[in-house]
């Protein structure tokens, strides 16, 4: 027998689980709504040692949605931010850019760095018993058509399911976006991003630090404790030296990148790696399908701004979502999908051109392009108007805000 529901989710991660948590939060058990997710999901998810500079938008997205109670003391808000360029073995790294990271109009914090596995466990209690959800785990979605006005799911235990919208959130590896024939454009950086958590003798006072090294860029994100997340990039082949380094060579490695601004460190956390991409699908729309997330876009991780992007996608997709299931519309129609694809597109093409662009620019050790971007960072830094203006971007609070990014509820 057909399983019936108003919309199936392909994918649980971040996007497919807070897409969920938006439709519930407006309908409760009024709606009908199925996770489909290759991971079986019981307790806490796998240790992640990533964390991700959530902006205030996707704050406000998440206290709207009575998520970020459940994150809030693992979360730090970034009070200040440093930059420096220059080399690896510079004894001294001056800053070339500081700023203030609060709001010019209320004094909010632009960022919070969270744990990455706090998020997503958030995400998955907030939903995981609600009468209004199926959580199919493990299961994958095998084939899907529209047919006759309803898109017809087939999983791969051959369980069919129906449904007016199929969203595809699985990932930067989207199935559901290759079976629905949407083509990608993008490219390999020949880069491995390295993340692991340190603890360290010295506050951080809530500062986030970028160095910009020839191989790419290092971050130190605070974490509350004196903790903090490191998030760098490196050549693919000097990565894997790094990584199968012992503990004290590894250690080593990151105390000469954290340059002693922390006073003493250890190490305290898993080390992960993943290879370094871009890629944007050629469209974010189908009959009765849509892509949210990673399996939309995937960008460079210099401005820690991909989970941002995705918490945009699941804002506007879940606001066209709801009033139009409140008119009495159809979600699956091509005239509210087609007002999705055309609010996200260009915003998620011009942040990945951006990103794209800040990696080539700073992953390059050449005397005069280094000398040119340092004279830019200085120039930026005498001027507050502008300083003012990044902060405002980076808090995802500047263009047409979807009503969670607002504080508003659906």
């Amino acid at each position: 027998m057909t399983q019936r529901f108003d919309i199936v989710i392909s994918g649980g991660s971040f996007a497919g689980l807070a897409f969920a948590r938006a439709l519930l939060s407006a309908f409760g058990d009024g709606i009908r709504l199925a996770i489909v997710d290759r991971a079986p999901r019981q307790g806490k998810p796998p240790a992640d040692a990533r964390a991700f500079a959530l902006s205030a938008g996707a704050r406000h997205m998440l206290d709207a949605l009575g998520i970020w109670q459940a994150v809030a003391d693992e979360a730090q808000a970034v009070t200040e931010i440093e930059i420096t360029d220059s080399s690896l073995e510079a004894g001294i790294r001056p800053v070339l850019l500081k700023y203030d990271n609060h709001l010019a109009e209320d004094g909010e914090p632009a960022s919070y760095i969270v744990p990455a596995t706090a998020l997503e466990h958030a995400l998955y209690e907030s939903v995981a018993s609600a009468p209004g959800l199926t959580l199919i785990a493990p299961a994958e979605i095998a084939r899907f058509a529209d047919t006759s006005g309803v898109m017809t799911i087939t999983l791969g235990d051959g369980t069919e399911l129906s449904a007016s919208l199929l969203v595809g959130a699985e990932g930067r590896r989207s199935a559901s976006r290759d079976s629905a024939g949407i083509k990608t454009v993008g490219w390999r950086y020949g880069q491995t991003a390295i993340v692991t958590t340190i603890a360290h003798e010295r506050s951080h006072d809530g500062r986030a630090i970028q160095h910009f090294l020839p191989a790419g860029p290092f971050a130190i994100l605070p974490l509350p404790g004196n903790r903090a997340c490191l998030t760098w990039t490196e050549d693919a082949d000097e990565a894997k030296r790094i990584l199968a380094l012992d503990d004290a060579g590894f250690l080593a490695e990151v105390e000469t990148r954290v340059a002693g601004r922390l006073g003493a460190i250890e190490v305290v956390g898993p080390r992960q790696c993943w290879p370094l991409e871009m890629h944007l699908a050629r469209a974010y729309v189908a009959p009765r399908f849509a892509l949210i997330g990673d399996a939309a876009h995937g960008v460079h991780p210099i401005a820690g701004q991909g989970v941002n992007l995705a918490f945009r996608d699941v804002a506007a997709l879940s606001e066209i979502v709801v009033d139009s299931l409140r008119l009495g519309l159809d979600p699956g129609s091509m005239e509210g999908l087609g007002r999705y694809e055309k609010w996200r597109r260009f915003d998620s093409f011009a942040s990945a051109a951006a990103f794209d662009g800040l990696n080539k620019l700073f992953s390059n050790d050449a005397m005069l392009i280094r000398a040119a971007r340092d004279f830019g960072l200085g120039l930026v830094d005498r001027l507050p108007a502008l300083k003012r203006r990044l902060v405002s971007e980076a808090a995802g609070l500047t263009g047409d805000l979807p009503r969670l990014f607002k504080s508003e509820r659906l």
